[in-house]
């Protein structure tokens, strides 16, 4: 039983880092790859058959603990937190978890336990990591399109908290909402004004 990690959400200037746990289980899901090659439509479609046929696992890290720890740490935890969920779930640790990227939470994050091993644009190279992506994507498109009904001015649905320039003139406007990373510079600059 292999586990396939990734993470949505590094990049962003408000919101929650996102990741996901996998294992694929049972009859093969055609069509995966790394959640950003793939539309809306077809991440919406691969997600739904993930959920239903496959093991998983989220983990969240919260805009309050990547100002607190930083991006790559709150990144490692969301990993572990992905990793604890899809164990809890199954009732017991796969064997083995693949990580997207150069790092992995190992000896960096408190509770992290499994054998693992990172794999550059592991996304879309294994299987188990691009149903994660997908997941993780999924997941937190999600939460950013929740959020957007209580913070309107800044367009969250559309943009998913990315730097975009409607995103950069909404928080010229309106200054910082409780979801920006304040430990961001974009975000910590419009503090200054």
């Amino acid at each position: 039983m292999i586990a396939g990690v990734d993470e949505a959400g590094r990049g962003p200037l408000a919101g929650p880092v996102v990741a996901a746990a996998v294992v694929l289980c049972g009859k093969e899901i055609r069509g995966l790859a790394d959640s950003k090659v793939l539309s809306a439509a077809q991440r919406a479609k691969l997600e739904t058959r993930i959920r239903e046929r496959c093991h998983f696992g989220v983990g969240i890290a919260s805009v309050e603990e990547i100002d607190a720890i930083n991006i790559f740490a709150a990144t490692m935890l969301a990993m572990t937190r992905a990793v604890e969920a899809l164990c809890a779930k199954i009732g017991c640790d796969p064997i083995r978890v693949l990580v997207d990227g150069n790092l992995t939470p190992q000896g960096r994050t408190q509770g992290w336990r499994w054998d693992c091993q990172a794999i550059v644009g592991g996304d879309a190279i294994e299987r188990c990591i691009s149903a994660a992506s997908i997941v993780a994507k999924q997941s937190r498109d999600r939460m950013m399109a929740e959020v957007d009904s209580r913070h309107p001015a800044y367009g969250f649905a559309r943009h998913k908290g990315y730097g975009t320039p409607e995103h950069l003139a909404a928080l010229r406007t309106h200054g910082p909402s409780p979801l920006h990373r304040r430990s961001f510079a974009p975000v910590r600059q419009m503090e200054l004004f």
